[in-house]
């Protein structure tokens, strides 16, 4: 079941070392107890914030730290390089004009780390 992703869910990077927290801004959204995300809420840092350390080649501080140590892989301070929407976004749901982000949205960073949703920052009640 698809859960809709709002402030306060728990992401990861693939390239990450620890875990970071989404940050919907307000304005034009959905909100309930929290603002729920939109596919254009991907700016990094504003939204995405850093995911502890890189550990990616493809990222020249990485790169450049793995070099000084003599090929001994070196994680440099993250700082995300988000240039493009969620995908897929919601077939169903729009959001500010938007697809609204579920919990099975990816987000692609420029160093070649993928984003997933660990927790969405709700939960859904089902009453039998």
């Amino acid at each position: 079941m698809a859960i809709a992703v709002c402030t306060g869910a728990t992401m990861m990077c693939s390239f990450g070392v620890a875990p970071s927290t989404l940050v919907v801004l307000p304005p034009k959204r959905v909100i309930t107890k929290t603002p729920s995300a939109n596919s254009s809420d991907f700016i990094p840092v504003a939204n995405i914030p850093p995911f502890g350390a890189c550990t990616s080649l493809s990222n020249p501080t990485v790169a450049a730290a793995t070099s000084a140590a003599l090929g001994v892989l070196t994680p440099m301070p993250c700082v995300p390089v988000t240039a493009a929407p969620w995908v897929p976004g919601s077939t169903k749901v729009m959001n500010g004009g938007m697809p609204a982000v579920d919990n099975s949205c990816k987000l692609m960073c420029s160093w070649g780390g993928v984003i997933q949703v660990l927790n969405p920052g709700q939960t859904v009640v089902i009453v039998g």
